[in-house]
């Protein structure tokens, strides 16, 4: 099977702190229980202002992540103006309502995870594998490896923590992932979104080896 359309297996992961969001996953990808690839992109600029996460299928998620960024790229040409973070959440989300109900030979099955800044705020939202669209307030997990992350996330996360406290927690939430779900792990990728700047604060890859 081609690994373009392997399905990834992963633990993602969005946090609402005080000075901006936090966008963090995992880098293994999955066919079954064969690790397929060791250092897959899950955490995806899309311009100077959002990022997503995927989870899923690897080729339905570079194509709708590929279709988002050219498509808010037009928007911003023809109306000489930059897309609010809604209005990118609703777009991404009618891709893939859309995606999934296409006949196909391979169904599609992907999620994100969206954040952004815009002239009202902060935002994160979450794209449901259906096309659901939620926005939220504090923390959300997606992926096979969700269930452990978001254990981590409930029982330590507080309302206008610190980017720097953040960081830490979603390291703590995808090391509990890494060590429970077959599908997560191999590194991390953690990515901020604030007021200054979109950019990457952590890249980590994980010894999987044993040295003597």
């Amino acid at each position: 099977m081609d690994k373009e359309v392997m399905k990834t297996g992963t633990t993602t992961i969005g946090i609402v702190c005080r000075d901006g969001i936090l966008l963090g996953a995992d880098r293994r990808a999955s066919a079954g229980y064969m690790v397929a690839d060791k250092r897959a992109q899950k955490v995806i600029k899309i311009n100077d202002e959002m990022a997503l996460t995927i989870a899923g299928l690897v080729s339905d998620a570079q194509l709708i992540s590929k279709i988002i960024k050219a498509q808010l790229k037009l928007i911003e040409i023809r109306k000489g103006k930059k897309s609010t973070v809604k209005q990118a959440a609703n777009l991404l989300a009618s891709l893939v309502y859309n995606n999934i109900r296409r006949m196909s030979m391979i169904q599609s099955i992907v999620g994100f995870l969206l954040a952004g800044k815009d002239d009202k705020g902060f935002h994160l939202y979450n794209i449901g594998i259906d096309g659901s669209l939620s926005e939220m307030e504090d923390y959300v997990c997606d992926g096979s490896g969700m269930m452990f992350a978001t254990g981590v996330l409930e029982a330590n996360y507080k309302k206008n923590m610190s980017l720097d406290e953040g960081i830490k927690l979603v390291v703590q939430a995808l090391n509990v992932a890494m060590q429970r779900d077959i599908a997560t792990g191999n590194g991390i990728d953690i990515l901020a979104i604030t007021k200054d700047k979109v950019d990457f604060v952590l890249r980590k890859e994980t010894e999987s080896k044993v040295h003597i």
